[in-house]
């Protein structure tokens, strides 16, 4: 078939998955960041605010973000983000209390994970074929998703020999590293004109077809914050499982999926596909809530690994679908933007549940996010394409 014969695989694909792989080793580098707020003397609720902070600082940048590259371009955004990363985490070695200037260090590696996610994730759907989009976006997301896993597995041998400084000071390496591979980047053909007036990222915030993408990305993502923040505390409290062991199964059924069956929602349908990756999310939080040993903890990573797996390329594919074409900074922005207002929402809440009954209980009301969220989208979806025939015809 003449899609399957169009390349995803090229040079400027091959150097934006790399940056994307060691940006996300630098920023993964902090899954275990609660153990560290803990020795600061974080309960659960300050460590759901501190990862909340970054995902504010995130959705904050991204509107000036999507501007910048539906106007300048897109390399400029990857090269400003990498900057940041390498300085948020050279200023990690700096924090000593919980204060006023973690608060800063961590809104600052928020504005370079915003500035980083939107754009990478941009240029690769500037660069894939149309008729191959969610599996080039999923592909490329292989290289943010295999971080999850080494980053934590990274951590879990850094602090198995020694502390915390070491393990900021490893990160800090590897995000110089990913600033310097991002220079051959080169602006994707794509990118460069207008091919019609550009709307901006409010205008992509109203558009009637892309709202229901926005509620559930969200909601996902809500759902998803439990695990993010929270896995760590639960293993370190209840002394289950390993956060390497979590995240490695996670990121492994995530790849496994994308490699061998990422062309499925391209074939079958997007929102088909969907639902089932929805499910997923909720399948491994009611395992987590119930995990008393190793294996389950495995179950749980993988039930979410296959769940994130399709839904973020999914959702991604059906944002570029129905963008405006001279807006798709803006929409791939905003897109990610409403995955980090999830955790800024989920994480605080999470925690404070955590703290009035348990992480178990948390766990397993996390689970009815996703199933809600799905319920949610298929009604509303079905109106908002009606809706928006005149609107884009």
């Amino acid at each position: 078939m003449a899609d399957r014969r169009e390349r995803l695989l090229t040079i400027p694909f091959a150097i934006a998955s790399a940056v994307n792989f060691l940006q996300g080793m630098a920023l993964h580098a902090y899954l275990h960041l609660p153990g560290w707020l803990d020795e600061l003397g974080a309960d659960e609720l300050v460590n759901g605010l501190i990862f909340g902070l970054m995902s504010g600082a995130a959705i904050a940048v991204r509107p000036l973000a999507g501007r910048v590259m539906d106007g300048a371009g897109r390399r400029v955004v990857i090269l400003a983000g990498g900057v940041l990363q390498v300085l948020a985490c050279g200023l990690y070695l700096t924090v000593g209390s919980i204060g006023a200037w973690l608060v800063v260090v961590r809104a600052l590696q928020g504005f370079a994970e915003g500035a980083l996610f939107s754009s990478l994730f941009t240029y690769a759907a500037d660069i894939v074929p149309a008729s191959r989009r969610t599996e080039g976006i999923g592909l490329f997301g292989v290289s943010g998703m295999a971080p999850i896993a080494l980053g934590g597995l990274m951590g879990d041998l850094v602090l198995a020999h020694w502390h915390y400084r070491e393990l900021f000071l490893v990160s800090l390496a590897i995000a110089s590293l990913a600033l310097v591979a991002s220079l051959p980047l080169r602006e994707p053909a794509r990118a460069r004109g207008s091919m019609a007036p550009s709307r901006g990222f409010w205008s992509a915030l109203r558009q009637t077809d892309l709202m229901p993408i926005w509620m559930i990305g969200s909601a996902t993502a809500v759902a998803l914050a439990a695990l993010l923040a929270f896995v760590k505390t639960f293993v370190d409290e209840l002394h289950v499982g390993s956060v390497g062991l979590f995240f490695s199964a996670y990121a492994a059924a995530a790849i496994v999926l994308r490699l061998g069956f990422g062309w499925v929602p391209d074939r079958i349908g997007k929102k088909t596909s969907l639902y089932p990756a929805l499910v997923c999310v909720s399948v491994a939080l009611v395992v987590l809530s119930g995990a008393r040993g190793d294996v389950e903890m495995g179950v749980a990573g993988a039930f979410a690994g296959l769940g994130h797996g399709f839904a973020f390329p999914i959702l991604s594919a059906l944002v570029v679908d129905r963008a405006n074409p001279a807006d798709r900074g803006s929409a791939i922005s905003l897109y990610t933007a409403v995955f980090d207002a999830g955790i800024l929402l989920g994480a605080p809440i999470h925690g404070a549940l955590a703290r009035a009954a348990d992480l178990r209980t948390m766990f397993f009301a996390a689970a009815f996010v996703p199933i809600a969220g799905a319920i949610a989208f298929h009604v509303w979806d079905r109106a908002a394409l009606r809706a928006a025939v005149p609107e884009t015809s």
